[in-house]
């Protein structure tokens, strides 16, 4: 019993020596296969032998459904960020300091994993965590992560790994170049550019026309000084009832306005604008006395009744307001 027992103590270290190595081994042995091949393509075997306590190393599973029958767009969209994810990481981290593997389980090499995990949906990562070395931890529960608001990003996947990781330098995400956009952009560049090449002569005057640059300026301010931006903030309605079977277009105080207020505001503006315009520019230019009188009196009236609108609708809005202007 005696020579048993020292036979025991002496075999003991030798055999967790072995386990041990058998450990590194195998981290060893997937991190050589993701050299050429990431993220690694498992089946249940393979999963359950990678994901096996204890392990010194953190393992991230993606469970996916990639074949068309399975109707699982979600899985086929994040499927390039996954891929893109794993071999950058792969591709910054060749020695294996980090000590993660990457791996992609699908549902037709692993239906007895989905099985096991009860499964009812796809894709979902799951991340094994270390059980033994000096970031092991004693749950050896993975660390699920469901895809609740849709397609994610490399970029978002990755941030989520990281928090969970030890602490330490972690090799950059590296997304390949998109030639089809360069080419795309270049193309859009050039055209572009011969286009105003050709049509140089042609828009130069358009650009340097003063009445058009005005008539910009002054849509612009009737557009904002008649509240177009306070009923699309607000969400105003455009007309209410008025109680009595009828429909009120402008609203008391002023604080609030309605939708068809901002138009009718807008259209006396304008109209005051056109007024003022033609009488300080057009009329002083007309050549026949008797026109250019009528034409004054004319604007004039149109002045006087815009003005007297005006002062209307403002008594609406302020009830307490003493003045007004005939005819309104």
């Amino acid at each position: 019993m005696r020579l048993q027992g020292w036979v025991l103590w002496a075999v003991l270290p030798l055999l967790c020596l072995a386990a041990k190595r058998k450990n590194m081994d195998k981290f060893e042995d997937y991190h050589s296969q993701t050299q050429s091949s990431t993220p690694l393509k498992l089946d249940d075997a393979a999963y359950d032998d990678l994901t096996a306590s204890p392990r010194n190393y953190s393992v991230a599973v993606l469970l996916t459904a990639l074949e068309a029958r399975f109707g699982c767009q979600l899985c086929r969209d994040f499927q390039p960020e996954w891929d893109l994810l794993s071999k950058s990481w792969v591709k910054g981290d060749k020695n294996g300091e980090t000590r993660i593997l990457y791996g992609t389980l699908d549902f037709t090499a692993g239906k007895g994993t989905f099985q096991r995990l009860m499964l009812q949906t796809a894709p979902v990562i799951l991340l094994f965590p270390p059980t033994s070395g000096p970031n092991g931890k004693p749950d050896s529960q993975p660390i699920r992560y469901d895809f609740t608001a849709g397609p994610q990003s490399a970029e978002q996947i990755y941030a989520w790994v990281n928090r969970h990781l030890p602490e330490g330098p972690k090799p950059a995400i590296r997304r390949p170049p998109n030639y089809v956009r360069i080419v795309t952009v270049t193309t859009i560049i050039l055209g572009l550019m011969s286009f105003f090449s050709v049509a140089y002569a042609y828009v130069l005057p358009i650009i340097q026309n003063r009445n058009i640059w005005a008539a910009i300026s002054l849509i612009t301010i009737l557009l904002f000084t008649s509240g177009h931006m306070f009923n699309h903030i607000r969400k105003v309605p455009y007309v209410v009832g008025d109680g009595k079977g009828g429909i009120s277009y402008f609203a008391g105080g002023f604080s609030n306005q309605y939708g068809m207020e901002t138009q009718v505001v807008a259209a006396i503006y304008g109209t005051l604008s056109f007024a003022t315009i033609a009488l300080a520019l057009k009329v002083p230019r007309m050549s026949d006395p008797k026109k250019q009188q009528a034409a004054v009196f004319i604007w004039g009236a149109v002045m006087f009744g815009m003005y007297s609108f005006l002062l209307s609708v403002f008594r609406v809005k302020n009830g307490g307001y003493p003045f007004h202007l005939p005819p309104f």
